[in-house]
């Protein structure tokens, strides 16, 4: 087995909670447009910092990876800053576009689309491809899946921290696994879910882990006593 054949085991993070209440926009450019792009609230920074702690108690990571949004780089900052590490934002790993929905608060949409809404929540589907404008779910897998594998086939073995959104943590997972749903699971926030990879093999270890939130005991000291890696 050469070196690049060694096996890696690809983390995928979905962000931090975030202020709802901030309508911040970003210009994501080319055909997605503006989107909204709001921070952590204070729930998310501790998520973060935990999240911090989790990722320090395991091997430096071989490559670090985030969506260009505002709440994906926050929720790694708490790690990348004590373990000097600098991030590759990676467009193409930004959230879904919802046209004409985006930035609109839930309880709007619920009271201008609330049959349609319901239907699709009951029937566990993804609202984000029923918004005007916006992206399909076969759009996102298209723009997701060849990133995260372009990710994956440059990095150096080891570990490689992917943090992103839960409709494109959804958009690889499910094509990796065959599922044709746009959404088959709703990430929580900061969860780690876990795909080993050797070769051209993908092997789901665990979806949507939170113990570094349940049992932060488990991960030992805040990121703040850490030192950072002298390489």
């Amino acid at each position: 087995m050469t070196r690049d054949e060694w096996p890696s085991r690809l983390l995928l993070i979905r962000h931090g909670r975030v202020d709802f209440d901030d309508r911040h926009f970003r210009d994501a450019g080319g055909p997605r447009g503006p989107q909204w792009d709001p921070p952590l609230d204070e729930r998310g920074r501790e998520q973060a910092e935990l999240l911090a702690a989790r990722l320090a108690s395991i091997e430096r990571p071989s490559g670090v990876f985030t969506s260009p949004f505002r709440r994906c780089r926050q929720t790694l900052e708490p790690y990348t800053r004590v373990a000097g590490i600098e991030p590759v934002v990676v467009d193409e790993l930004g959230e879904v576009h919802v046209g004409e929905w985006e930035g609109v608060r839930f309880e709007d949409l619920l009271a201008r689309e609330e049959d349609t809404i319901r239907r699709r929540l009951h029937d566990q589907d993804a609202l984000f491809d029923i918004a005007p404008g916006g992206e399909t779910g076969a759009e996102l897998r298209d723009r997701v899946y060849p990133a995260i594998e372009r990710i994956v086939a440059t990095a150096r073995p080891g570990n490689i921290l992917v943090v992103a959104h839960g409709g494109v943590i959804n958009a690889y997972l499910g094509r990796i696994m065959s599922i044709p749903r746009d959404m088959f699971f709703f990430p929580e926030n900061t969860s780690v879910s876990t795909v080993d990879v050797e070769g051209d093999e993908r092997r789901i270890r665990f979806l949507g882990d939170v113990s570094h939130l349940a049992m932060p005991a488990l991960f030992g000291p805040p990121p703040g006593a850490l030192a950072p890696d002298a390489d």
